[in-house]
């Protein structure tokens, strides 16, 4: 099937034909190669199509093949339903083959794969140049474009060759700041300031990939290609004395050089939150791997943009979603406060996209709490506490933290609940959490424990040797927050047992006090006895979706206008810093050392743990 772009040429004889004319959105033709591409599918085909720009100024060249799945019944499904929105499609399907020579598995690229692609790819460029397309997006399965307004804002730019820089579960991405003279990624201190969007704008790169837009009325454009043989030619009979080609046979890299070669600049744009990425997996990895993955970057549309944006309802029912757990826990509690419905719904949907079965707890609100009521509830004070960095007495939303935790304490007891996960509701979920977490849990079941951190702040600069045998498992030193973290019936037992309501302090002063690392003596000694056995995972599983001072931070403990009155204890040493502070209270010398250790801590983990990011498709270095 072949329709081409017709072209229509108006010769106005008078003056005033040329003014006031609205002019078209440019043709741009969609490349698009599908292989083993069905659990991604259902989300690719449905964020084009909802694409802000004109269908009719949209063609597709569209091949699928060697595909073992069932990709191409989706595509078909595809053609049927929004086939003829579009200005014409060009689509060749085959399901003959589904292995490439001397291919070890679907993740392989030996080289009759790239061959394959290659011609692929050079067939596409040349149908673009016969039907007179404005531009030619080569556009991977892989991705997710969220951002309606892409095409529309790439095509305004007016270059000749550009991407919208896109988002993966890493750093990993869509273009590179830096090529080493062997034709590989080199990292670069640019390339993270144009990830995290330090700097925002459009950067001349030396390397785009997998979502490329390019400019056919560029005159460079002519000698794009993706052959190593027939860049070496066209250098060969170039003018210029340059030195041949002798990289990879790599349709990325080939392109890009090929691109250098004719002048054509690259360019990487981030001026929007275009969407997000796939990375390449490992020859030996599953579609497992891949389906973990796509689960991580819709967690990540959950904070990013409120929720996952719908799919067609046609497809719906191919979405694949993670199974219903509960971590091999008796329960799983999330505490919200009723006047933060913003939260539970975030968190709910949070929920579905991790397959956890948690039960929502309803949290005791300090802004609902008076003197009155407090006395009402027998809670006394620990004579002489004040909160160390703000030297204040408890506040009304400390307290209220407090009953929240302590009531889930109570029913764990009541309902006889051996192991709980109890979770906040102002948490960003770490990639592959699940995962981790069941290591994490079955690492652990090897030890006698009451409590065990999944999220916290470390608040001294002190050993937290391994757990031994272990390599997701740590000592817990002095910490900060109740983010998240998982309690035996032992471990609640034994925090009731000493009835802190009596002498009541923070959550999260209260309970390094009963694992022994508490700093204050005059804290530790009010409580008898102090034997909570607690370890934290490492590196940590979560962390709260903002710190102070960022914008959307609002704390429910730390901003509480109501405090109680007790006797204060004057004292002149210290700035007041705030719990939730991104920075560790540490001594300024130590925190670099600390930070340092905690990254090391990271990589070594996630070799361990998580699925390797493939370096030997894109050659790109995390």
């Amino acid at each position: 099937m072949r329709l081409e772009f017709g072209v229509l040429l108006i010769c106005a004889l008078g003056a005033g034909w040329t003014l006031g004319l609205e002019y078209e959105q440019p043709t741009v033709l969609i490349t698009l190669l599908v292989r083993n591409k069905a659990h991604i599918l259902p989300m690719f085909l449905s964020y084009v199509e909802q694409l802000d720009y004109p269908k009719q100024r949209i063609a597709f060249w569209l091949r699928c093949d060697h595909s073992s799945d069932n990709s191409i019944q989706l595509l078909q499904q595809w053609l049927e339903h929004s086939g003829d929105f579009y200005h014409s499609i060009n689509y060749a399907f085959n399901d003959e083959t589904t292995r490439y020579q001397n291919e070890s598995s679907a993740y392989d690229w030996p080289v009759s794969r790239f061959k394959h692609v290659i011609a692929l790819k050079e067939e596409a460029l040349q149908y673009a140049r016969d039907i007179w397309a404005d531009f030619i997006f080569f556009l991977d399965a892989d991705v997710l474009l969220t951002a309606p307004q892409t095409l529309k804002v790439l095509t305004a730019l007016q270059l000749p060759i550009v991407a919208p820089m896109l988002q993966s579960e890493s750093l990993y991405s869509n273009f590179w700041c830096g090529m080493t003279e062997e034709y590989y990624y080199q990292r670069t201190d640019e390339y993270k300031e144009i990830y995290h969007g330090d700097k925002v704008g459009v950067f001349a790169v030396p390397m785009v990939h997998t979502a490329v837009l390019v400019d056919m009325n560029y005159a460079g454009a002519r000698y794009l290609t993706f052959d190593r043989q027939r860049l070496v030619q066209m250098q060969q009979r170039s003018t210029q004395q340059v030195a041949l080609y002798n990289g990879p046979v790599d349709d990325i890299i080939v392109f890009a050089m090929s691109a250098n070669h004719s002048g054509v600049p690259l360019h990487i744009c981030n001026k929007l939150p275009f969407g997000y990425m796939m990375q390449p997996l490992e020859t030996s990895d599953t579609l497992q791997q891949d389906l973990q993955q796509l689960n991580n970057l819709r967690v990540n549309m959950v904070y990013d943009l409120g929720a996952v944006p719908p799919v067609q309802p046609y497809l719906q029912r191919h979405l694949q979603l993670p199974e219903k757990t509960k971590l091999n826990l008796d329960n799983i509690f999330m505490i919200n406060l009723q006047r933060r419905p913003e939260r539970r719904r975030k968190m709910e949907q949070l929920f579905v996209e991790l397959g956890l079965q948690v039960e929502h707890f309803a949290a005791v609100d300090g802004k609902q709490l008076n003197a009155q009521l407090v006395q009402e509830m027998g809670i006394s004070f620990l004579p002489g506490y004040e909160d160390p960095y703000h030297h204040r007495p408890m506040t009304m939303g400390e307290i209220g933290c407090f009953l929240s935790h302590y009531r889930i304490w109570q029913q764990i007891v009541q309902r006889q609940l051996r192991q709980v996960l109890i979770l906040e509701d102002d948490i960003r979920f770490e990639p592959y959490f699940t995962g981790s977490a069941q290591r994490v849990l079955q690492q652990a079941s090897k030890f006698d424990y009451d409590l065990i951190y999944f999220g916290r702040k470390r608040l001294k600069d002190e050993s937290e040797p391994w757990v031994e045998g272990t390599d997701s498992l740590v000592h817990v030193g002095y910490s900060y927050w109740t983010l998240a973290y998982v309690i035996t019936l032992r471990g609640a037992e034994k925090l009731l047992a000493v009835k802190p309501l009596e002498k009541l302090i923070p959550v999260d002063e209260f309970l390094p006090v009963m694992f022994g690392r508490h700093p204050q003596k005059n804290l530790s000694e009010a409580f008898e006895p102090r034997n909570l056995i607690a370890f934290s995972a490492a590196p940590m599983l979560l962390y709260p979706v903002h710190y102070t001072g960022e914008a959307g931070y609002i704390s429910d403990t730390e901003d509480s206008q109501q405090v109680v009155e007790v006797v204060k204890q004057t004292s002149t040493s210290g700035e007041a810093q705030l719990k939730s502070n991104r920075q560790q209270v540490f001594p300024k010398e130590d925190i670099n050392n600390l930070l340092e250790q905690d990254l090391k801590l990271g990589e070594s983990s996630h070799g361990n743990n998580l699925p390797q990011v493939s370096v030997s498709k894109s050659h790109q270095e995390l």
